[in-house]
């Protein structure tokens, strides 16, 4: 059996598939701050046989949360001569151009626990200046003092030549064991100093509270008698081992959210769309993707933090491009100082959560909203809901001040919330020049099928798909995951007077890594799969195009055929390309992929052809247009494939609830994905 379990801010999800083909699903609360409680409470309320599992795999917020938290280990960074305030430079990338207030973020690292040494490499890695090993030792003597609990180490040059970083991380672990230690190049062989450092930094600064997560994880998984072969969730969208997840926690910083986006490539290829976007709105964020083509996007240009008014933090590690915003489920409504109604970014969250929940919530959520408007139905709340408490919450923080009705605010709630996602959205679409109409929105999350048909109208997305279990997809996209480790190297060298027989020598060599790496991991070589990827530009460019390279050994032929691929690329992404112009290779990437057996989706059993069979009732819904509507209220489990249903109508399962508006139409597909038809010309 493999199980796969995700954690979000509000809710911790659960998704099986047995021997037999069979899946299951159950969903509980998030327990925060002992997440794992709220993991294994998910695992009995499922009722499968732990020690059946075979297969764990895991997805977690606890990183991200440690960082916009804050509530990481005390760090320390030791440094080469002369570049301590690196992080406090940082780039001169303000996005507030015109903010005479404007502050840099403020670095992880306070200035009286940034250290130098003396050591020196050159560009080509060659050593300028030796090691100083005794100040090494004094830095760790002043740390121990300060009671700093990790240090990174971040050394110049040492993407080509880490030998400084690995003598310091040898010393250090000889004086001070207990110590977590990063050093740089153990989590990105890029160049760029600022990002490097703070990569470092920032896997430090998560090291100690991501070993303790996962082995309180592993010892709840052991007390259970579980006997499994145990994965967590990556950035990139594959997985890792759990000792592995444990020296490089920086990886998991978007572990959850990328299965849902990886889960809807799949789901995508099986049911014939190569044009997705993934819009995935649990309790507490609502996040996004675009899948072109199939491809799912990669990059390592990723921040934390980072936003109209903060340059964030830079993360040098694989991640799946995402945007992400906090509105979801959970996110308050409040009026700012100038008397507008907004909708998040805080949230009520699993504790206390929205009013309805009855849990001592006293400001208005979108779920409220939803609740209000009949799009929800008490009866699918876990706990008893007290309607006339929501709605004097509604009037007392938001309808009386505009001097609407309890129901025109709730959808005021809701269209600004939904007004939030659209801009999402946008930005992973329209602002990167891609057409919405050639794109499938795949919803998923608590909230997904409830907010997308709206959105997607708006948009100009002419079809919605709700797949299967979609209030917690992204486990499920954890069970269609392959194991995954990404190896980027920098190497700059001019491609017109390249050194094949080296090029083939440096491919050869990360290949080899990889493959090491995964026998170390039990996984057989005839699994392992290559991709190579070289990120490219134009001779005095600053920024990269990444293009697909040839496996095997590179030709003289090979080259010109990389060089056409980097020209359309270009061209693609910027709208000029310049043929004649030299180009060059700033970074090798390999991505190393260790295949497992994915568990097949089973077709649904036509269990009848009678739409009347599996209506519920009908109940009056608020529409934005249209105002009150009685509206067909629909059992999910009970609708069959090839089955059509007409808006308005709802359809409604366990945790997630699809609204269907005047004008669309649903139909079932053979798997049991709901497939909307949107109404967009």
């Amino acid at each position: 059996m493999r199980v796969a379990t995700d954690i979000g801010g509000t809710f911790t999800d659960l998704v099986y598939v047995d021997q037999n083909g069979k899946v299951g699903i159950a969903k509980t609360h998030t327990t925060p701050p002992n997440f794992e409680k709220g993991v294994m409470d998910v695992i009995e309320k499922s009722g499968i046989d732990q020690k059946a599992i075979k297969t764990f795999i895991h997805g977690t917020t606890v990183i991200i949360n440690a960082l916009t938290e804050r509530k990481g280990a005390k760090t320390g960074l030791i440094t080469t001569k002369g570049f301590r305030d690196v992080l406090e430079i940082a780039r001169g990338n303000r996005p507030d151009l015109f903010n005479v207030r404007y502050q840099k973020p403020t670095p992880f690292v306070d200035r009286y626990l940034r250290k130098e040494v003396d050591e020196r490499l050159d560009h080509n890695g060659n050593v300028i200046t030796s090691l100083d090993k005794d100040q090494v030792k004094e830095v760790v003597r002043y740390f121990q003092k300060e009671g700093v609990e990790a240090i990174a180490v971040a050394y110049l040059h040492a993407y080509n030549n880490p030998l400084h970083e690995k003598e310091t991380v040898k010393l250090i672990k000889e004086l001070w064991p207990e110590v977590a230690v990063t050093a740089s190049h153990e989590v990105t062989k890029e160049w760029r100093e600022f990002e490097r450092t703070s990569t470092a930094v920032l896997n430090s600064y998560v090291k100690p509270t991501a070993a303790s997560y996962v082995d309180r994880l592993n010892t709840k998984l052991l007390e259970n008698d579980a006997d499994s072969h145990n994965y967590i969730m990556q950035s990139n969208g594959g997985t890792t081992t759990f000792d592995q997840a444990k020296e490089t926690p920086i990886n998991m910083v978007e572990s959850g959210p990328v299965a849902g986006i990886y889960g809807s490539a799949v789901l995508g290829e099986m049911i014939g769309e190569e044009n997705i976007i993934a819009f995935d709105i649990g309790g507490t964020t609502a996040k996004c993707s675009l899948i072109n083509k199939g491809e799912v996007k990669v990059s390592t240009d990723y921040y934390i933090e980072k936003n109209q008014r903060s340059a964030g933090y830079p993360i040098k590690v694989p991640v799946v491009d995402i945007v992400e915003i906090g509105n979801g489920g959970g996110s308050i409504a409040w009026i700012d100082e100038g008397g507008s109604l907004k909708v998040g970014p805080q949230s009520a969250g699993a504790v206390p959560g929205p009013v309805a929940y009855g849990q001592g919530g006293t400001e208005p959520t979108t779920t409220d909203a939803n609740l209000i408007t009949g799009r929800l139905s008490p009866e699918n709340f876990d706990y008893k809901v007290d309607l006339d408490h929501v709605k004097k919450s509604i009037d007392e923080k938001v309808s009386k001040r505009f001097r609407l009705s309890t129901e025109e605010g709730a959808l005021g709630i809701i269209r600004i919330a939904n007004s939030n996602m659209l801009n999402a959205l946008k930005l992973i679409s329209v602002r990167k020049g891609y057409n919405p109409r050639e794109f499938t929105l795949v919803a998923f999350g608590g909230g997904g099928s409830m907010h997308a048909p709206a959105l997607a109208k708006d948009l100009g997305v002419k079809k919605v798909v709700v797949p299967v279990a979609s209030s917690v997809f992204s486990a499920w996209g954890m069970l269609m995951t392959d194991l995954r480790h990404d190896y980027i190297q920098t190497y700059i060298k001019r491609l017109n007077e390249v050194d094949l027989e080296g090029l083939n020598k440096e491919w050869a060599t990360m290949e080899n890594q990889a493959t090491k790496q995964y026998e170390d991991e039990g996984v057989e070589a005839d699994r392992i799969m290559f991709t190579r990827f070289a990120d490219m530009r134009y001779i005095g460019q600053e920024h990269t195009v990444k293009v697909p390279v040839p496996g095997g050994n590179l030709t003289k032929e090979s080259i010109q055929e990389v060089i056409r691929r980097f020209h359309d690329l270009h061209e693609k992404n910027f709208t000029f390309k310049l043929v004649d112009s030299p180009t060059e290779i700033v970074n090798l990437h390999l991505t190393a992929f260790g295949r497992v057996k994915k568990p097949e989706l089973q077709k649904l059993e036509r269990s009848n052809d009678n739409l009347e069979s599996a209506l519920k009732e009908v109940r009056n819904v608020f529409y934005e247009e249209e105002g009150w509507l009685a509206t067909d209220v629909f059992h999910r489990e009970l609708l069959s494939p090839d089955m059509e249903v007409e808006g308005p109508a709802i359809i409604e399962e366990a945790s997630a609830t699809t609204v269907l508006y005047p004008g669309q139409t649903l139909t079932v597909d053979v798997y049991g994905n709901l497939i909307i038809d949107t109404g967009v010309e």
